[in-house]
């Protein structure tokens, strides 16, 4: 079975907490949606923890707008890397924290390194994942969902990083793509999951808000949450 987890923003606690209600098995996969960094209190934590995940199960990780800021103020190059001027006003000084930045002798940048494996991480994050009937994407596709004439490849050609990591407008619209939606990035005022069927599905749940932290096991599209 496949397990698509919503945005986790340093929640380590309700992380560990989801993953010990599943029903894992030998075999089932994972894919996160982004958001694993800021706001929350311990971001180094999460991504320990998804890296020893990783060594049991296989996991797709998509980069989230956080992990975008983040990368651009430390200075990390990428293409989808950027708004990293508006970092630290998006939560971004608990990630620091949580990475010891703080502890410097001289706070900045430039003078910081992220641990190996970390870095290797944040370096692979993709901006989709497509799976069987299922697109994973961490915010939604912009623009290219109106213009993308029912055509799945054309779309996302179409879609820019801006769209895939910030768009909130196209989530719960009706398209002719042939695959459910699941993405994160906009918690409703209630944390409830977003079912849009058979269109999309938005499991972002304001983990660091106070709601719980979500997992959808596909294609049953059984859900599981953290304790609050």
């Amino acid at each position: 079975m496949l397990y698509a987890v919503g945005d986790i923003h340093g929640e380590s606690g309700k992380l560990d907490d989801l993953l010990g209600r599943l029903p894992l098995r030998p075999g089932d996969r994972f894919v996160f949606l982004g958001d694993y960094v800021d706001r929350g209190p311990d971001s180094r934590g999460v991504v320990d923890r998804l890296l020893e995940l990783e060594r049991h199960h296989p996991c797709t990780f998509l980069l989230g707008n956080h992990e975008s800021m983040f990368l651009d103020f430390l200075g990390i190059p990428g293409a989808a890397h950027f708004a990293g001027a508006a970092f630290l006003a998006n939560g971004g000084a608990r990630t620091l924290e949580s990475y010891g930045y703080f502890d410097l002798a001289e706070v900045a940048p430039g003078s910081f390194e992220l641990p190996a494996e970390h870095l290797e991480f944040y370096r692979r994050l993709v901006l989709y994942h497509l799976e069987g009937d299922y697109l994973f994407v961490h915010a939604g596709l912009g623009r290219a969902l109106r213009h993308g004439e029912g055509d799945l490849g054309l779309t996302l050609r179409r879609a820019t990083p801006e769209d895939l990591l910030w768009d909130r407008l196209t989530g719960e619209l009706p398209h002719s793509l042939g695959v459910t939606i699941v993405y994160g990035h906009t918690p409703r005022p209630d944390f409830a999951v977003r079912f849009n069927l058979p269109f999309s599905i938005g499991i972002d749940t304001g983990a660091v808000y106070g709601g719980p932290l979500t997992a959808i096991r596909l294609p049953d599209e059984t859900v599981f949450q953290s304790a609050l």
